[in-house]
């Protein structure tokens, strides 16, 4: 659930003043996430708006081409897609310029949920991103939390904090009340710093499992990833790989966590599995473009294949 963008990323990389030309991608976090998951062998929705524009029309066709069940996506008359712009470094980076203030995604609201939908669905994956759009985003956003812990779904969070759309303070409140109603729970280092002071597995751990949180599986980039399960605590190495694009590398660990988890994995063979995911996603320039199909992170894992994509 949440807003995907289309996103113009320059060229070459520089500054955007001097790039005169541009390549088109479909950007969001959750549709990352959707595409990833499918591409791992299961099905995935996506729960949003868009305009009623080209790039709206864009959008859910090249979702649906995907195979994302693109059922509650509603088309927004008065309000456009919203979009941002990429400025591409030189190491498999870059920095977001985003144009959606108004977006019709910004104006997803309690009655866009469809109860019954999320009721069928085994987990419900929510970013930070989506109730930093508007007040009444952020109303969806937790009243499809609770509809979910209402029927039993689990509820995935990757808080994907961007400060360029809110402050530190109202992350930080928004962000606390979402965790009363998520089981697994996806930072990276940065996240973690912001929102519990430290980014020690221990530390974080302590801080949310008293509000519920079942899992924390904290994204240590090149380094790995750590996560923690009730008593039992998992650490992996990262994966050394021709970094291309780090766009969507957060989003493809998660995805493949997921996975992990709808397979009925235990902890650290989902953890390992999500590592892998997104250490293959960075080998490739693009967004949902990069992620990995299941064979290829077997063969990745199976030390069968190339990392060359």
């Amino acid at each position: 659930m949440g807003e995907t963008c289309v996103v113009f990323e320059g060229t070459r990389p520089g500054l955007l003043r001097y790039v005169t030309s541009y390549e088109r991608h479909a950007g969001g976090a959750e549709t990352n996430v959707a595409v990833g998951v499918l591409r791992l062998g299961h099905s995935a929705g996506w729960i949003s708006r868009v305009g009623e524009d080209e790039f709206g029309h864009y959008l859910v066709s090249f979702f649906r081409g995907e195979g994302i069940d693109v059922s509650q996506v509603k088309i927004d008359r008065e309000h456009p897609t919203g979009l941002f712009v990429r400025q591409r470094s030189g190491v498999g980076g870059g920095q977001n310029f985003y144009y959606r203030k108004h977006s019709a995604a910004s104006f997803l609201s309690v009655e866009d949920i469809d109860e019954g939908y999320i009721s069928q669905a085994r987990v419900l994956h929510v970013t930070g991103i989506t109730p930093s759009l508007s007040p009444s985003c952020r109303e969806a956003v937790i009243y499809a939390m609770k509809l979910a812990r209402k029927h039993g779904v689990k509820v995935s969070l990757d808080p994907n904090i961007r400060l360029k759309m809110w402050n530190e303070d109202d992350a930080r409140e928004t962000i606390n009340e979402m965790l009363k109603y998520t089981d697994f729970l996806f930072p990276g280092i940065e996240e973690c710093n912001l929102l519990f002071g430290s980014a020690e597995l221990g530390h974080v751990s302590r801080k949310v499992e008293t509000l519920g949180v079942q899992l924390v599986a904290i994204k240590l980039g090149a380094n790995g990833a750590v996560a923690k399960k009730n008593t039992e605590e998992v650490a992996v190495e990262g994966h050394k790989v021709p970094v291309m694009d780090t766009f969507a590398a957060g989003d493809a660990f998660t995805a493949g966590f997921l996975a992990g988890y709808l397979n009925g994995w235990k902890l650290r063979e989902s953890l390992v599995y999500a590592n892998a995911v997104g250490a293959l996603t960075v080998t490739v320039r693009g967004n949902v473009e990069a992620l990995p199909t299941r064979e290829q992170v077997e063969q990745f894992l199976g030390g069968r294949d190339s990392i060359h994509r």
